[in-house]
């Protein structure tokens, strides 16, 4: 019986890694496309206001690609964790990530239950300081 069950996880993370390498193809050509439009801005002379919203258009793609990276790091950091056959486990709790989930969120590192407990966690510490500074109270 146990064949059955590597198989079946076998060909979840098959399906899985396609889903993750897909992606992960899918940002990659999103990066290039915004990396191939940046010199453009510099190209054209505008005025204060044209170049105030193409700098904002600038910093915002500048944004995009920051967070398309750090996906891609995610993706990258989820197909070792199919190699190394721990992808669809939660760091937290041990116990297998449900295959909506990972659907959803391929690079999920924790259950729905551990990550909402999480949220829940980071949202009362931040409701717990409103207006501290990083400066330690004395």
């Amino acid at each position: 019986m146990g064949g059955t069950k590597s198989m079946t996880n076998r060909e979840r993370h098959g399906v899985l890694r396609r889903m993750l390498e897909e992606r992960r193809g899918e940002i990659q050509e999103k990066l290039r496309a915004i990396r191939e439009e940046i010199p453009s801005y510099q190209d054209e002379v505008r005025d204060s206001e044209e170049q105030s919203v193409t700098d904002f258009a600038q910093e915002m793609d500048f944004a995009l690609m920051e967070m398309k990276a750090q996906t891609l790091i995610r993706i990258d950091e989820a197909l070792q964790r199919v190699d190394q056959g721990t992808y669809g486990t939660c760091d937290e709790c041990g116990q297998d990530i449900a295959a909506a989930r990972l659907s959803a969120v391929p690079f999920a590192l924790l259950c729905l239950e551990c990550q909402e407990r999480e949220e829940t966690l980071a949202a009362e510490v931040r409701a717990a300081t409103p207006g501290r500074t990083l400066a330690p109270l004395v």
